[in-house]
């Protein structure tokens, strides 16, 4: 398969791939996805098999105005409407029981779907063009996700029908996912929208355990970014734990030329040529917006090993510490 490079002119070109049943790599505001037709279970399977993508790991359908979400789900309670009215268009998915329109395979079977309603303009032109998109991130399954089509060329190229170049992500984390299929809200993977900001909009809002823990033995993921080991390039990543004075003690002990470090910019000297900055160390949008770009960049580069510091558990850096976390498959060391 030839894989065409496509911008944002090409959008009916990509839209007539899309009712075709084929498979086209959309930016986000978040990271790019694998799009597929969400209302045409064949069309959606491909994006499992183009990503080597478990099939009991359910997607998320993106959509480009609130009236389709409607259709899509069998209830759309008070909670969910004052979250789109304040979070939407945005990287926030909420996760609610589904409509007879969604096929079992973007739900994987359960009586759920999540829906997002991105902000990105080529996305929104697309789904306007052609239909609702079942849309994970555009990548090989576990590995970081893509933020530049770049990344998605790397991964994807002859695996699916084509990508369309829309610039670097702006997020660089995938969207927040919340559910409210259940009693209580239920933060199911953090994102760009925080848990204290749902909380300030609907009130209680639960984490689920997994966030922060692997997803126990025979509990179905119901959202993506659940499963244990996610988002993990192929140098293995060790979080450590403790204050800077520890961790650049640590790192300077146990360096080595083929181990990057994961820093901030007030400690790139340190490092040398392996320090890969995510920015400013209390500018946590950066290190979200790099994080994804960092991983890649370790790889390329040939690094073996990957030394980060275990971020904080508040606002956006959650998001930050649940995809790292996964990417290291838990490995912590305190310092």
């Amino acid at each position: 398969m030839k894989t065409l490079l496509l911008t944002e002119s090409d959008i009916d070109k990509a839209a007539e791939i899309i009712k075709n049943g084929g498979l086209v790599a959309i930016p986000t505001e978040t990271v790019y996805g694998l799009a597929a037709d969400a209302l045409n279970g064949e069309a959606v399977a491909k994006i499992f098999k183009a990503k080597g993508r478990p099939m009991d790991n359910p997607l998320i359908v993106h959509i480009s105005d609130v009236a389709q979400a409607e259709r899509l789900v069998s209830d759309f309670p008070q909670k969910a409407r004052t979250l789109a009215e304040n979070f939407w268009p945005g990287p926030l998915t909420m996760v609610l029981p589904k409509s007879e329109l969604i096929p079992d395979e973007v739900s994987a079977g359960l009586s759920t779907v999540a829906i997002r309603f991105p902000s990105h303009p080529i996305a929104r032109a697309l789904i306007s063009a052609s239909s609702p998109l079942a849309a994970p991130s555009a990548n090989l399954s576990g590995s970081p996700s893509p933020t530049t089509a770049n990344h998605v060329y790397d991964d994807m190229n002859g695996r699916i029908d084509a990508i369309i170049n829309g610039g670097e992500c702006d997020v660089g984390v995938e969207s927040t996912v919340i559910t409210l299929a259940e009693e209580t809200p239920t933060l199911l993977r953090p994102g760009g929208i925080t848990l204290e900001q749902l909380r300030e909009k609907i009130g209680e809002v639960k984490t689920h355990p997994a966030v922060l823990k692997p997803l126990e033995d025979g509990m179905n993921a119901a959202s993506p970014g659940m499963k244990y080991k996610h988002y993990s390039p192929k140098a293995e990543v060790i979080l450590l734990k403790g204050t800077q004075k520890e961790f650049l003690s640590y790192v300077r002990s146990h360096d080595g030329e083929r181990t990057a470090v994961l820093c901030y910019d007030e400690e790139k000297s340190f490092f040398a040529e392996n320090g890969i900055t995510l920015g400013g160390m209390t500018d946590y949008a950066s290190h979200a917006h790099r994080l994804f770009t960092s991983l890649r960049e370790a790889d390329r580069r040939g690094f073996k090993r990957i030394y980060a510091h275990c971020p904080s558990a508040e606002g956006i850096e959650l998001a930050v510490y649940n995809r790292i976390l996964r990417a290291a498959a838990f490995r912590i060391i305190e310092l």
